[in-house]
């Protein structure tokens, strides 16, 4: 009597056709209500960055280089929060935890992408308030709209070139069965993980290059704050001191919600092992939601050009609405 022997399975092609996002794990009793804040604050975020886009690019007196880099910062914000969160909403609501290896791969990349790019436009803000302060006779020469479309682009470029390639060494990656994600999404690190092959690149890579480009950005933000507090202190009278200040109050919010996030989140993993997964997973969603909830409400309470300019476009609106 012959048997037939089944051919054995080929682990080293073993790319899953899908993986399985598990949410919070310990808390999926709670995943309902969790997401009520978490998507109440989405909204929140999708309105503010929204109204801020619609109010930059309807009064022409805000196409200044200030206000079209605070544009960029909510189109990335919108993005950073958008590629995470209507997903992780749909895990929380209806279970639909399923998401295709391209998708996946896909959030993997604009969320760091956007992550990267905002720690760029932060950079390009600092040098902004350093030029108004330190050189505003030179200001409007050297910051015109070209040389922020140009920035815009660099910006983009530098993204690209530092989270494109992620991608690559993840679809390198056998996985051999293995498919379920313990997080709410996707992230590079959270998928290689998963993979029964050495990951030694991925993690040099995909932390190295990242976290280097985080922190050469914050070296240059803190060396303009440097220049823009030695400037102040040259300032004749204290009046002028604040005044030159209060310009820089609502850019040093936005920096520290951005960043104190982002290292944190480093720190805890790196050091945190005493710390319960179920809290690192909370603290990562929570990234994806504070600054773009934040950042548009420092910016409209503390620029009065904003918060004046937001209550004209939408108290006319408002008016034409009520005489239709």
């Amino acid at each position: 009597m012959s048997v037939q022997l089944m051919p054995p399975f080929n682990l080293t092609s073993s790319t899953p056709a899908t993986f399985i996002l598990a949410g919070i794990p310990g808390m999926e009793k709670s995943h309902i209500w969790i997401s009520i804040p978490f998507c109440s604050m989405y909204l929140a975020a999708l309105l503010g960055n929204g109204a801020l886009l619609f109010v930059v690019s309807t009064e022409r007196s805000l196409h200044q280089p200030m206000y079209l880099l605070l544009s960029m910062l909510a189109v990335t914000d919108l993005m950073l929060s958008t590629t995470t969160v209507p997903k992780m909403l749909a895990l929380f609501w209806f279970s639909a935890g399923e998401i295709s290896f391209g998708a996946c791969l896909t959030q993997v990349f604009f969320l760091h992408f956007a992550s990267s790019a905002e720690s760029m436009i932060l950079m390009a803000m600092a040098f902004d308030r350093f030029v108004a302060i330190c050189y505003p006779l030179r200001y409007a020469a050297v910051l015109t709209q070209s040389a922020i479309a140009k920035t815009g682009l660099v910006i983009l470029l530098r993204s690209f070139c530092i989270i494109f390639p992620c991608v690559f060494l993840l679809k390198r990656l056998p996985f051999c069965g293995h498919n379920v994600i313990p997080h709410t999404y996707c992230e590079h690190m959270g998928i290689a993980r998963l993979a029964c092959a050495d990951i030694s690149v991925n993690i040099v890579y995909g932390l190295a290059m990242p976290v280097a480009a985080a922190v050469l950005d914050v070296v240059l933000i803190a060396v303009s704050y440097v220049l823009i507090l030695q400037a102040l202190f040259r300032l004749p009278s204290r009046t002028a001191r604040c005044k030159a200040f209060n310009t820089c109050v609502s850019h040093v919010c936005v920096i520290f919600l951005f960043y104190i996030p982002v290292f944190f989140t480093v720190l805890t993993h790196r050091f945190g092992q005493e710390i319960p997964h179920h809290v690192h997973i909370l603290l990562a969603n929570l990234y994806m939601l504070f600054p773009p909830l934040l950042n548009p409400i420092v910016y409209g309470v503390r620029m009065r050009q904003v918060k004046e300019k937001f209550m004209k476009v939408f108290l006319c609106s408002s008016v034409h609405f009520l005489q239709e």
